[in-house]
């Protein structure tokens, strides 16, 4: 096309030989060269279009992620995390509580190879809500990573190539990647793991819509918008049944209806050792302190059976307070002369600048005047969470 163009503006096809005439001509010229390499530009951006149809854009993984509340699944907490294009992690990286999971993606970055997401990660911090609320509305989102840092996520990509044309044994052009399209385009299932290179970088395939789909089911690995069903499955038991509780908007029952309650034994259960669950660096940096309170099923052994969260605090501290009630002590019910299994209040004391917590009284324990007012309260009602006030 370039010489084309160009030879119909050759300096010779003017005619003049004043100078007039050769500036025209050699005007004419650089005018001619500017379209031609204009024309060549939008043809092969056209043709990089057309090979590229089907995949994703940097902008729209921008629209799909940035300044969304997403969660990270399996709860890694490192502030490096690199992933395969499956959504594998690489490596290894410690897991913690769904409420230290929270993030926030801030920056984008596309690659052939690579999505690189910067961003920000939350914890959960409950905030104690009131008997007739929601519990699972009364919460806050507050970013555990330092201001001057950012949460850096790598994902592999599939990266996307172009058929190459070879010649076969007749002279005949053959398309040299149409066997990896067949592959590419296959079920996930019926894939053998084509590598593009060696064996620790990404596949490859020539279809752009492929590599899209392959990016998006990896995400979704990776991310959940918002506690879906499976982040729901991958939660421990304590945090299903606190869940299914608020759902249904009443109190947590025990799975076996021959559980009872402190108020209709002969003798109470009680809790013969205090137990003292750890704090964590998220929770001291922030000044996270309050009560919290547990449910725990004491059977006629005196070993805590099926436990459940009442009124959480978030922030991965209560985890261990449910495992220090599993490896506490309990002296069990009484009723008609027979240890009884029933169920007990526990309230947890969460304090600030200090790797120990320590319980508080039972609420089933409690004077009958100092246990709450079913009724609608005036105020906030304990136990219930609550953090210093930072100036």
């Amino acid at each position: 096309m370039l010489k084309s163009i160009l030879s119909f503006f050759r300096p010779s096809c003017f005619k003049s030989s004043a100078a007039s005439s050769a500036r025209t001509s050699g005007a004419a010229f650089l005018f001619a060269l500017a379209l031609a390499l204009s024309l060549t530009a939008t043809a092969a951006a056209k043709q990089e279009a057309a090979g590229n149809a089907g995949g994703i854009t940097e902008a729209e993984l921008k629209q799909l992620l940035v300044g969304k509340a997403l969660y990270l699944r399996g709860g890694y907490l490192d502030n490096s995390l690199s992933f395969n294009e499956h959504g594998v992690l690489n490596g290894h990286s410690p897991q913690g509580s769904y409420t230290l999971s929270s993030i926030e993606i801030e920056k984008v970055r596309l690659s052939k190879r690579k999505v690189e997401l910067l961003g920000a990660r939350y914890a959960l911090h409950f905030l104690g809500a009131l008997p007739y609320e929601d519990p699972t509305s009364a919460v806050d989102r507050v970013r555990i990573t330092p201001k001057k840092k950012l949460l850096k996520i790598t994902i592999d990509r599939e990266a996307v190539v172009k058929e190459k044309k070879v010649k076969d044994k007749g002279g005949k052009h053959a398309k040299e990647g149409t066997a990896k399209a067949e592959v590419a385009t296959a079920p996930a299932v019926e894939q053998p793991a084509e590598k593009s290179g060696n064996a620790k970088t990404a596949s490859a395939t020539t279809s752009p819509e492929h590599a899209t789909k392959l990016l998006k089911e990896t995400l979704d690995r990776i991310f959940a918008q918002g506690l879906d069903e499976r982040m729901m499955a991958a939660m421990p038991d304590f945090w299903k049944l606190y869940y299914q509780a608020a759902a249904a908007k009443t109190d947590f029952r025990p799975t076996d209806p021959t559980v009872l309650r402190q108020n209709t034994v002969d003798k109470k259960a009680r809790l013969l050792t205090t137990f003292e669950p750890g704090s964590n660096e998220y929770a001291q940096a922030n000044g996270i302190a309050g009560i919290a309170l547990y449910h725990a099923v004491i059977g006629a052994d005196g070993k805590p059976g099926e436990i459940a969260v009442a009124r959480p605090i978030g922030f991965g501290l209560d985890e261990g307070a449910v495992e220090a009630i599993r490896n506490a002590k309990f002296e069990p019910a009484m009723k008609d002369g027979k240890p009884a299994q029933v169920m007990l209040d526990l309230v947890v004391e969460f304090r600030i600048y200090s790797k120990r917590t320590a319980t508080g009284k039972p609420e089933a324990e409690k004077p009958a005047a100092e246990q709450p007012a079913a009724e609608k309260p005036t105020g906030p009602v304990l136990p219930g969470p609550y953090s210093v006030q930072h100036p």
